[in-house]
């Protein structure tokens, strides 16, 4: 394992760059064999990082009532929640993922295709080049689960139409795509007392969730909340 002075030394190559709809870009860095997916300075993922993208969807695929349903993944990322999500269900179940920006889906099979494996030609997916908001409100009781890591949390950072995911009318909309029993779920770097308000004022059973970003590692937490629909 190359050592930290030795990983300092490997030059950093921007790999490609992607524009964002409403402003901004996401920025694709390669140091060696690591990938980094960035917006501005901050960086959004990692491939070492991974162990709560994971979990976004093991944790939810564990509380629906079958392995064989209908799930809504927002964001291809770097294909970590995807991977977690086919492993955990059925050969029948159907996964839908919503990708809004067409470089996204390019590097998922170019650069990073290492990381997708054979993801992106499992029969079960259903990729569509689409905002996760659209596809959201034209299925109504059309999900059991809806899987959320397209910012850093709940706000609008990357893609300021996000908004629309977390203020109340749009967890309102989320609930009704949701079958009886349904789960959304929505990946955070940060707690968030005020979101939590608002899942359970719309309806919502809410269960927070922290996970750290390495496993076995305790230093930086991330926030899984598990929404509920009821039945």
């Amino acid at each position: 394992m190359a050592s930290q002075d030795d990983r300092e030394e490997i030059p950093v190559e921007l790999v490609d760059t992607a524009k964002l709809p409403d402003g901004g870009e996401l920025m694709l860095w390669r140091r060696g064999d690591d990938y980094s997916i960035q917006f501005g300075d901050d960086e959004l993922m990692g491939n070492q990082v991974r162990h709560s993208e994971e979990a976004l969807a093991t944790l939810a695929c564990d509380r629906l009532s079958h392995r064989d349903g209908r799930i809504l993944i927002g964001g291809l990322g770097m294909g970590f929640t995807l991977g977690a999500t086919l492993r955990s269900l059925s050969s029948t179940a159907e996964v839908v993922v919503a990708e809004l920006v067409p470089e996204v889906v390019k590097w998922a099979r170019g650069p990073l295709a290492h990381l997708f494996k054979d993801y992106l030609i499992d029969p079960r997916l259903s990729l569509e080049m689409a905002d996760v908001h659209d596809v959201i409100v034209r299925h109504k009781a059309g999900f059991d689960a809806i899987l959320l890591d397209v910012d850093n949390g709940p706000d609008g950072m990357i893609h300021l139409p996000n908004e629309r995911l977390y203020c109340n009318w749009g967890l309102r909309v989320a609930r009704e795509a949701l079958k009886p029993g349904g789960i959304l779920a929505i990946w955070s770097a940060y707690t968030d007392d005020d979101f939590v308000d608002r899942l359970e004022q719309a309806g919502f059973g809410v269960d927070e969730v922290s996970i750290p970003a390495l496993a076995g590692e305790e230093h930086v937490i991330h926030t899984i909340w598990l929404a509920s629909k009821g039945d």
